[in-house]
């Protein structure tokens, strides 16, 4: 089994990589310790200035087998799924995901086990689509992949979250494509194109996003904002997730409080207030229409290796509800978890604003949707009865109201 890799990073500005540190297995966990050659750089950056910082020595996670932010660059539900898949069964460990994970990963760091001679471009980067949607799809069914299907797939298995989805890239635009599944049962797809679209509206700042049909499948396109074109050159940001930015491990994800990042974009935001009064329109936004899965992982900041800055909102889709009362993923006020308007206006002093400001948000969001709803379902495809079946569920649910 693996028992050491290589950490390399994108630094702010620069188009190729250099060796960080390294990861070293000790009884189950993955020490890191930065190289001598790294802290003696000028524009070397801290992976996390609180958990690593930039200082000779070895660094023991507090919990977990690795580092939050080096977990931050490992695969999700999806991309495990397709591992596994391709291991034939054999069981994983940590470092086995992290290594065994795209070279395209979302932020600024990959894990090799080579501490020399990167390269970054792999079978299958450029794949078409219409590849990667039958690649998804044999996944999902249990079916064979071929080794050139199995490839392109096993481009993007570093992409977070627990649907079908790859990378695509081209000259120009780097995305991330996300698929329909065989067990949706309402158009996830086209819901979540909707809401992101209104999200826009709201005065939410999201990525590019486009709406394609492709062999008869909905397929979302999300530009990545993780990444930069300059100089007919890519460039890297480096990501941390919300549960990262909240010291939490994966099974405290449940304690991760709207609130609480708040308090971290205070304290360690280069765009504060705004960045916080941004947090809590993207709150409300989610309650209002029905976005109960924003956990921790679907909140992420953008880290120059001196501030952080809140990154544009994703994955955000209306999920119907199953009777009225409804919890979000992260505690929104003093009555927890629970969706409600209520709770979460009852401590804007937390977002930096005052009871009569929260209030004013309140009202523009819940008025936007109202009056644009059916205007982003129609540009999303959904019909009139898929449409009204999602404002009897989810959108703006009585139950917010209460």
């Amino acid at each position: 089994m693996t028992s050491e890799a290589y950490i390399w990073i994108w630094l702010p500005g620069d188009h190729e990589p250099v060796i960080c540190g390294k990861l070293e297995s000790e009884n189950d966990m993955y020490s890191f310790f930065y190289g001598r050659s790294y802290l003696k750089r000028p524009n070397a950056i801290a992976l996390d200035p609180r958990e690593l910082p930039l200082q000779d020595g070895i660094f023991s996670p507090p919990f977990g087998e690795t580092h939050s932010v080096i977990r931050d660059a490992a695969p999700d539900a999806w991309g495990r799924r397709v591992l596994a898949y391709k291991s034939g069964g054999r069981l994983l460990s940590e470092l086995d995901y992290l290594l065994l994970a795209g070279r395209d990963r979302i932020g600024a760091l990959d894990i090799r086990p080579e501490s020399s001679g990167y390269t970054g471009t792999l079978p299958g980067q450029h794949a078409l689509i219409e590849d990667l949607l039958n690649a998804a799809e044999k996944v999902e069914n249990g079916e064979p992949l071929p080794e050139s299907l199995g490839a392109a797939l096993l481009h993007g298995s570093s992409v977070g979250g627990a649907r079908p989805k790859s990378l695509l890239s081209d000259a120009e635009h780097k995305w991330i494509a996300k698929f329909s599944s065989a067990t949706d049962h309402y158009p996830v797809v086209r819901s979540e194109y909707a809401a992101m679209w209104l999200a826009g509206k709201c005065g939410i700042k999201i990525p590019d996003i486009e709406l394609k049909t492709i062999l008869k499948k909905d397929v979302l396109l999300v530009k990545r904002f993780d990444r930069e074109r300059v100089n007919d050159q890519w460039r890297r940001r480096f990501l941390i997730s919300g549960l990262t930015a909240l010291q939490l491990h994966e099974t405290e994800a449940p304690m991760a409080s709207y609130p609480e990042l708040a308090s971290f974009i205070r304290r360690s935001g280069k765009h504060y207030p705004a960045d916080v009064k941004q947090l809590f329109r993207r709150m409300v936004f989610n309650i209002l229409i029905g976005n109960t899965d924003d956990h921790a992982r679907n909140h992420a900041f953008f880290w120059d290796g001196n501030h952080y800055t809140l990154t544009p909102a994703y994955d955000i889709c209306p999920l119907l509800r199953v009777g009225q009362i409804a919890n979000q993923a992260m505690i929104v006020g003093k009555d927890g978890r629970e969706s409600t308007l209520r709770n979460a206006l009852s401590q804007p002093e937390q977002f930096s604003m005052t009871a009569q400001e929260a209030q004013t948000v309140r009202e523009e969001l819940t008025g936007m949707i109202e009056e644009r709803w059916d205007e982003a379902a129609d540009l999303a495809g959904l019909t009139k009865k898929e449409s009204e079946i999602l404002r009897q569920a989810t959108i703006l649910s009585p139950a917010c109201f209460y």
